[in-house]
């Protein structure tokens, strides 16, 4: 089996782990770096950062593959001269044509973190905590000019803890693609996988969020929304608090539900750094360890 891999960050390097995990041969890399870095741009951040993914690039010799788009020519020549059985993706913010989908001798995989067709669209880490949902989950799918929505190769669900944000949820899910990456190329190898039509009438697709969506509304969100909020933005963007004319970082480790309190939603009271607001349903939610920010500090 002939692998290339076309992604970014740790499910990027999960999925090299879980590709030569099942013996396949990768035979090329594309990281997502290369869409918006010139090759000297590049060379300095690699010089600079020792990704995971550059790590197992050097350590197994594998093919950095060097093109400023997935729909290439280059990349498309490259998927021929390597003879690629598959093209695995994994978090990619291009649009893939079909005829680079079509390429691959098998097939094209797409590998997104949600249990589709549920949670469509991009960072559904984000999207799925915000919702307050108790599963996410990560799933292996054929690639097709649809978003997100061809047969299903593979899937696995993943709990979501309370006190889980955006980053926990996602090192869980990365962990969990590469070992059901590994399981699925085993069977692909042997031949015995069967692609499942995903039911469209489940199907959800959420855009990405909005600059207002990074400010809290108590007068509109119950205090487990508001933590959810908070929750599900890192750390991805940050969430502020509005207080008068001044702002505030919530740190989310940091924000925590009060029961004691029954007030219309305002702030309740304040401390250098501290804050405690009513929410839309009377609950109150205490913020500890705030960061005041304005246009030209941070501290």
């Amino acid at each position: 089996m002939r692998v290339i891999i076309a992604g970014k960050g740790k499910m990027l390097a999960n999925l090299i782990r879980g590709a030569l995990l099942s013996k396949a041969e990768v035979v090329g890399i594309l990281r997502y770096e290369n869409l918006y870095m010139s090759a000297f741009q590049l060379y300095l951040h690699d010089l600079l950062n020792n990704s995971p993914e550059l790590t197992l690039i050097k350590k197994y010799k594998l093919k950095d593959i060097k093109c400023s788009s997935i729909n290439s020519d280059k990349f498309k020549n490259e998927i021929l001269n390597l003879n690629a059985d598959v093209l695995l993706v994994g978090t990619w913010g291009e649009k893939v044509n079909n005829d680079v989908i079509n390429l691959p001798v098998i097939g094209t995989i797409n590998v997104h973190p949600s249990l589709l067709p549920k949670y469509r669209g991009p960072n559904p880490y984000l999207q799925t905590i915000w919702h307050r949902e108790k599963y996410s989950g990560v799933t292996f799918h054929l690639m097709t000019d649809k978003y997100d929505a061809g047969g299903i190769l593979a899937q696995d669900k993943i709990e979501i803890l309370p006190v889980d944000t955006g980053k926990e949820l996602r090192e869980k899910t990365v962990f969990r693609a590469r070992l059901l990456c590994a399981r699925l190329f085993e069977k692909l190898n042997n031949g015995c996988v069967e692609p499942i039509a995903q039911n469209e009438s489940e199907a959800s697709y959420y855009k990405d969020i909005k600059p207002e969506d990074m400010t809290l509304n108590f007068a509109n969100e119950t205090a487990e929304e508001v933590l959810a909020h908070v929750r599900a933005f890192y750390p991805f963007r940050p969430v502020y608090i509005q207080s008068d004319n001044k702002f505030f970082i919530v740190n989310p480790y940091k924000a925590e539900l009060l029961d004691d309190y029954d007030v219309p939603a305002s702030i309740k009271s304040s401390a250098k750094f501290s804050l405690t607001v009513a929410c839309k349903d009377g609950r109150c939610v205490k913020f500890s360890d705030l960061k005041k920010y304005n246009k030209f500090v941070l501290f």
